[in-house]
């Protein structure tokens, strides 16, 4: 990263209402955004900027940024919405801050279960000619990737349920309320088939959630150390995007996520070949997905999929301890289940993560990933300590 300015989180928040119906999107949102700034001790007077993260179909609504500017804080401060995915907006956030122009930038995404069928809406989002007619939607698109690494991979089913007891478990740890998903092996495996392969216990149904983040500059918290915060600074981040079009890709592959990885080693200084990390938050709306994932970090090649998994490599016990959140098997807010990956991850590096903390985490990566099969890919390195003096 050079001399440019650093950035690190000091504050976040996550929050999934328990009754929903009593509680307003918009009551939700306030709720989130007051939470990650007492989190980070500061108020809404001291953030310069905000970015916010929302999906208009999933809200049920047009322009959605209109109905959450006041709830976020947004009357009378700049403000900026991304509507592709809430990583992106975690990224835009972050690149304001270094550019110099925001010391501060808080960022807020949600999953919304306004709309009467998630799914309808989803396929009403995809190309009218070749897609909608398969019909496609997230979950029909998840299983063609799945399909895809059976295909290549022997034995992969045999990990990818195994992937999803170990975040079961890990969830119901972490977010007991909020995990309420099958937990054994035979209801993973078994159970209705929603798309071939994926069975009603392989995935969790979409929830109500929100995700609320505050960054801020070097020289910001050099300023109120006063206040001792408790900081995850940004060592690296990457992004890249899959065409469009399902015809031509490779589902079996995920090069953007490559890319990101690469963009985001390099500028930490992380061995691509060797990543040392204490732990990842990776996206997993199903348990491929994270096997996929952990192959584009650099963290477990294909090849050794089914005896990593097998061994509890990604255990909370294990070597490099994945989803220790319980991650969307667990836990599933769709459109903002990618900045709740870098949430977690920044959680544990500032120390933050509460009931599944990890014990010592120096440094920790965080993946999102979004749109059919994985068309979005984001990578966010975060350490304990800023770039010149980390380890």
């Amino acid at each position: 990263m050079g001399n440019q300015i650093k950035v690190g989180v000091i504050g976040s928040a996550v929050l999934a209402p328990r009754h929903p119906k009593n509680m307003s999107l918009e009551e939700s949102m306030h709720a989130v955004t007051h939470a990650a700034l007492r989190d980070a001790g500061i108020g809404i007077e001291d953030i310069d900027g905000i970015v916010v993260a929302s999906c208009d179909q999933l809200d049920g609504r047009a322009i959605a940024i209109m109905m959450a500017s006041g709830s976020v804080g947004g009357v009378g401060r700049d403000l900026l919405s991304t509507p592709s995915s809430a990583e992106h907006a975690f990224v835009l956030g972050a690149l304001r801050v270094r550019s110099g122009m925001y010391r501060t930038q808080l960022v807020v995404s949600w999953n919304a279960m306004e709309t009467d069928d998630i799914i309808d809406t989803q396929r009403l989002g995809t190309d009218p000619y070749f897609h909608r007619a398969l019909p496609l939607d997230d979950l029909s698109s998840h299983a063609l990737q799945a399909n895809a690494l059976e295909a290549k991979v022997p034995g992969l089913r045999e990990a990818a349920v195994t992937v999803t007891e170990t975040n079961r478990r890990h969830g119901s740890m972490a977010y007991p309320d909020y995990s309420p998903a099958p937990r054994e092996r035979v209801q993973i495996e078994g159970g209705k088939m929603l798309r071939w392969p994926l069975t009603e216990g392989m995935v969790s149904a979409p929830v109500l959630g929100l995700v609320a983040m505050v960054l801020a500059s070097d020289d910001w918290i050099a300023e109120h150390k006063d206040k001792n915060l408790k900081t995850a600074w940004v060592h690296g981040m990457g992004w890249a995007t899959e065409t469009g079009f399902l015809g031509d890709r490779d589902l079996s592959t995920l090069p953007s996520l490559r890319a990101a990885t690469e963009q985001a080693y390099r500028e930490s200084g992380t061995d691509l070949a060797k990543p040392d990390f204490d732990l990842a938050e990776v996206a997993d709306a199903t348990p491929y997905q994270q096997l996929v994932a952990l192959e584009g970090l650099g963290l477990c090649p294909r090849e050794r999929w089914t005896q990593a998994t097998a061994s509890g490599q990604f255990s909370k016990e294990g070597e490099t301890p994945v989803n220790l959140s319980g991650g969307a098997l667990s836990f599933n807010p769709v459109f903002c289940s990618g900045l709740m990956r870098i949430a977690e991850a920044a959680n544990q590096t500032r120390g933050c993560a509460g009931a599944h903390q990890r014990a010592v985490v120096r440094k920790a990566v965080a993946h999102g990933a979004s749109g059919f099969a994985m068309q979005y890919n984001t990578v966010v390195v975060f350490g304990r300590e800023p770039m010149e003096t980390a380890q």
